[in-house]
């Protein structure tokens, strides 16, 4: 498969997708709904909702926008119509959040990752080693850290409703199978423009190379990076199996998903219509993480069986990996605030003695 044949398609569709504004274009979830709209609360009126997303539709993320969709449009009465766009068809993560802050589009639902160059307190998700399981991770983004973090967007032309789940990133490449720290070396690793991870990945003797998400699959195919990092499932829907023979299951890093809504589109909305918005993006994020939960479990045999080398990394190895990028660690908790990056510690502790 040749993924840029894919994305000259996208870009030769997105000038059309814009000019049709809220009708039709994404991917089988379309504008239309069957729910009566007779049956709308008082409050609520006829609204349109432009959801995009950089993944595509059968990704959990894709999965849980579907059921966004579906909750809201059954809340509403079908007044409020949601319209989803998979694939990057409205820009990467940056662009979709960047249209919000310009109201020219309604949700995205970006990883934190690229929030940090404006909120500089984000960066604590991108620490290296810090979670265990998911269980972890969720007692801190449902906790008081994650509300203060979303408490922050405001200001920033952004509301966030909930947390969903990219995921722990683990380690493709063409190279070996990397079970200690010593096996990152000399590797070239396409990862996200983020000062963490590049220093991080550094620290692990690698060579970080920043990329575009919709560039990852033709650099690994023509070898211009040796490889990658991102979820099981990210992996999976992708098929970097096509052009990447090891599968090392590092769980470098947990990733959060937030859901973003634009502010100016926030503050245009009813006290009923909020609510609507509120509870459909909590309830669909409950669905989408049990979906990335079974997804990743089951994208491990999957890849085996398509051939992947697959390494486990032993407890052991992934501590020594932590030794060596503590350093990281250390440098941006003073940057981006040791009070919050203890009361994250203290969360992830209390989490573990449950």
């Amino acid at each position: 498969m040749k993924k840029w044949v894919k994305s000259l398609a996208i870009s030769l569709a997105l000038p059309g997708l814009l000019l049709m504004g809220c009708g039709g274009g994404n991917g089988g979830g379309s504008a239309t709904t069957n729910a009566p709209k007779g049956d709308a609360p008082a409050g609520v009126q006829e609204r349109k909702i432009k959801v995009g997303i950089g993944l595509n539709e059968d990704h959990p993320e894709g999965q849980g926008i579907k059921k966004f969709k579906e909750l809201v449009e059954q809340k509403s009465g079908g007044k409020m119509q949601v319209q989803n766009f998979f694939s990057a068809t409205l820009g990467d993560d940056q662009k979709m959040t960047e249209a919000l802050q310009g109201g020219l589009q309604e949700v995205t639902v970006p990883s934190t990752s690229p929030l940090v160059g404006m909120i500089k307190e984000y960066g604590v998700f991108d620490f290296p080693f810090i979670f265990n399981t998911e269980q972890e991770a969720h007692a801190v983004l449902d906790g008081p850290v994650g509300q203060k973090l979303l408490d922050k967007l405001p200001e920033h032309g952004l509301i966030g409703l909930a947390y969903w789940e990219n995921g722990f990133r683990n380690l493709t490449n063409s190279k070996r199978p990397v079970n200690t720290p010593q096996d990152f070396q000399g590797i070239k690793l396409r990862t996200m423009q983020n000062e963490i991870h590049l220093e991080a990945f550094k620290a692990l003797g690698a060579n970080p190379t920043p990329m575009a998400f919709s560039e990852v699959f033709s650099a690994l195919e023509s070898k211009t990076v040796d490889g990658q990092e991102n979820p099981l499932a990210t992996i999976k829907s992708n098929k970097y199996n096509e052009v990447q023979p090891y599968l090392s299951l590092t769980k470098h890093v947990y990733t959060p998903f937030v859901f973003l809504v634009s502010k100016k589109f926030w503050d245009g909305l009813s006290p009923e219509e909020q609510k609507i918005m509120k509870e459909a993006a909590v309830e669909a994020g409950k669905y989408q993480r049990e979906v990335n939960f079974k997804e990743n479990a089951k994208a491990v045999e999957d890849l085996k069986a398509a051939g992947m080398k697959v390494n486990e990394v032993s407890d052991e190895n992934r501590q020594k990996m932590k030794e060596a990028v503590q350093p990281v660690i250390d440098k941006y908790s003073k940057e981006i605030g040791k009070d919050l990056v203890n009361e994250m510690m203290a969360e992830i502790e209390k989490a573990r003695k449950k």
